[in-house]
């Protein structure tokens, strides 16, 4: 056998579908085997491969072991005289494979081989050669010399961009993307180690043919294309992350201790850069439409007073003061829009009733501090109400427009194209399947997911439940709905706490029950049965609870010289009021003896505790348990506000 490829797969279906393709139209009169192995994907490419690719070997893994491990398991297997590492998002032209082959052939000096490799758009990806990640070349990569002089001999080492593009030349590191090797070459360096999850073997495993006395080749007259970031999501914190510490491994594996810890220090430095970048980035998409809503409502707010002014006002000239215009005017539209955000107008999905609420309840707020002002503020009843009126008008036109334009984070209203996760055993999950089709009209997706660990998936099952944040990226599920009959609500609470950073809507079916009840209740005949889980973790409820908190303890804090001596604890109550307001406490939390018994879902440590509106002092652990859960499934403010209320005088509890 002369060539052995070896593609790991990981919920990339369309892009390994099209590079088996290419693939097997390259192997043609090649002797050659082709290896999938597969990390546990959810999306299909098992049952994919099975099907359109019957000559491939497929190792199908039940769990996700890396790109180390995926890649070995099938090197071991593997019985070619060259070994191939090939990406799934990748396209080889016909001849690759071959001229490839010729050229290891021709070159018995090299160990490993790297070839031109282009995006998809055709233009040159630059870690078709790098250089090896030295503390000093790190540093010119991290602080950006290397993208700023990418010719230079000593800034850009990284991608070796004084080398041409177009010459075939020895370079240190091949990329992980096309990474052929000789059999001969791997019997003696050893195989991908295992420490590296995922980046930085390529690296490792390039350095160590140098080191076993071999060459590294860049050869352009084989390409590929790669489609770059398509089966990693290369900006997001975790890819960071891991990505930097393989890179941590690789100097602590191969470098002196005093580079290693050189090489650490950047690395670090690198994380904090990136990661801060990262956070600005996710600051600025939470914050923009509410400084577009600020700048329209402003904007229009201006031409009412121009008008208002010359109109009605100072028919005679004159104009509105600067303090109207440039302090109260914008305290006001303030006030709107955090009386929007408080009422969920912010929200996803987005709904404008709940923004008509925010600014009705703000333009109220508005008029009464606006009746406590002196006369001499007063300046215009009828330019509030018309800001109002256009501020109604303004956020309307505009997410209507983002609506209709498709963006998908903008749309309105639950919408009945949803995309459903059913997950529950075979016949209950078939059973609330169908019962969602007749309740629906035209539900965009309904993938069934298994509770348990299937050996075989049964028809319609797109996954199991260990995977279920796989199934909701990769599937873009809208709403899981949990059959009660098969999962525990325990579980049920785990896995809101686990997922609770996606924007998913949780719901639980209870068995043999045929009517929808909950916040989109259905009452006809014939409708499943879903009750709709408000978790504490939703952006919303974690919001209005810190919201209550701070008001509440900055209206004590005055108090408290009065109130203390009400209280059970009077010294503590002071410090349980600073310890709210400045958010180290919540003044309602979990019943602090079982927070280690199960995953609930991270909030503040409570002064008090949902079994406090029980009055009863020795309660059973499961009833403990039990009322935390339900605290934290179907959070209601008005829960907070109760057991504050009737609990008021253990407000300075210890602990």
């Amino acid at each position: 056998m002369k060539l052995s490829v070896i593609i790991v797969n990981y919920n990339v279906k369309y892009f390994l579908e099209q590079c088996l393709h290419s693939v097997e139209a390259a192997i043609r009169g090649l002797g050659a085997e082709v290896f999938v192995v597969d990390n546990n994907s959810v999306d299909g490419s098992v049952e994919m491969v099975r099907e359109k690719f019957p000559n491939v070997r497929l190792i199908a893994n039940t769990e996700n072991t890396g790109f180390s491990v995926a890649n070995n398991q099938a090197i071991r297997e593997s019985t070619g005289e060259y070994v191939l590492l090939l990406n799934p998002d990748t396209v080889v032209e016909l001849d690759t494979f071959t001229r490839s082959v010729e050229f290891m052939d021709a070159h018995p000096d090299a160990g490993g081989l790297g070839i031109k490799m282009v995006d998809g758009s055709g233009k040159f990806l630059p870690e078709s050669k790098r250089g090896l990640p030295t503390p000093a070349v790190a540093f010119y990569k991290i602080f950006g010399l290397s993208a700023l002089f990418p010719k230079s001999r000593i800034f850009g080492k990284y991608h070796l961009g004084y080398l041409d593009n177009n010459e075939t030349h020895e370079v240190d590191v091949l990329s992980g993307a096309y990474m052929m090797m000789r059999r001969e070459a791997l019997d003696k360096t050893g195989l991908l180690d295992e420490t590296f999850f995922m980046y930085g073997e390529d690296i490792d495993l390039s350095y160590r043919i140098t080191k076993a006395g071999y060459k590294n080749y860049y050869y352009p007259e084989a390409r590929i294309i790669h489609y770059k970031g398509e089966s990693t999501k290369k900006s997001s914190i975790n890819y960071v992350f891991v990505f930097y510490n393989a890179m941590v491994i690789f100097a602590q594996k191969h470098f002196s201790k005093k580079n290693a810890r050189l090489f650490s220090f950047l690395i670090n430095i690198a994380i904090y850069l990136r990661a801060g970048v990262s956070i600005l980035h996710r600051l600025l998409k939470k914050v923009l439409m509410p400084l577009a809503d600020a700048a329209i409502i402003y904007s229009g707010a201006l031409l009412i007073v121009d008008y208002w002014e010359s109109a009605v006002t100072y028919t005679f000239g004159g104009h509105y003061p600067p303090l109207f215009l440039f302090g109260l005017l914008p305290a006001y539209i303030f006030i709107w829009l955090f009386s929007v955000l408080i009422a969920g107008g912010y929200d996803k999905p987005l709904s404008l009733r709940k923004i008509y609420t925010g600014i009705f309840a703000g333009t109220v707020i508005i008029l009464v501090f606006y009746a406590l002002l002196p006369l001499d503020f007063r300046f215009s009843r009828a330019i509030i109400i018309l800001t109002g009126l256009w501020g109604l008008l303004s956020m309307t036109g505009l997410r209507l427009a983002l609506h209709f334009l498709g963006f998908r984070n903008y749309r309105l209203g639950h919408s009945e194209n949803l995309r459903f996760a059913i997950v529950g055993n075979e016949d209950e999950a078939g059973r609330v399947a169908g019962l969602l089709r007749n309740s629906l009209r035209n539900p965009a997706f309904i993938g069934l997911v298994y509770a348990g660990k299937p050996v075989e998936k049964a028809e319609g099952y797109i996954g199991s439940f260990a995977n279920i944040a796989e199934i909701i990226s990769i599937y873009k599920i809208d709403e899981i709905i949990f059959c009660a009959r098969d999962i525990p609500a325990n579980r049920i609470i785990d896995t809101m706490a686990q997922l609770s950073n996606l924007e998913v809507e949780f719901k639980i079916a209870p068995p043999e029950s045929l009517s929808i009840i909950g916040s989109n209740s259905i009452s006809t005949t014939g409708d499943i049965y879903i009750v709709d889980i408000n978790s504490i973790t939703k952006v919303n409820n974690l919001r209005n609870k810190r919201l209550f908190d701070f008001a509440s303890a900055l209206f004590l804090l005055p108090l408290f010289p009065v109130l203390m001596w009400v209280m059970k604890n009077p010294l503590n109550f002071p410090v349980n009021i600073i310890k709210v307001l400045f958010g180290s406490r919540s003044w309602v939390g979990y019943n602090r003896l079982e927070l280690g018994s199960t995953n609930l879902p991270a909030i503040r440590k409570g002064i008090l505790h949902p079994t406090d509106i029980l009055k009863i002092s020795d309660l059973d652990q499961e009833t403990i348990l039990r009322l935390n859960m339900l605290y934290a499934r179907d959070y209601r403010l008005s829960n907070d506000i109760n057991i504050f209320i009737r609990s008021f005088r253990n407000l300075g509890r210890k602990g």
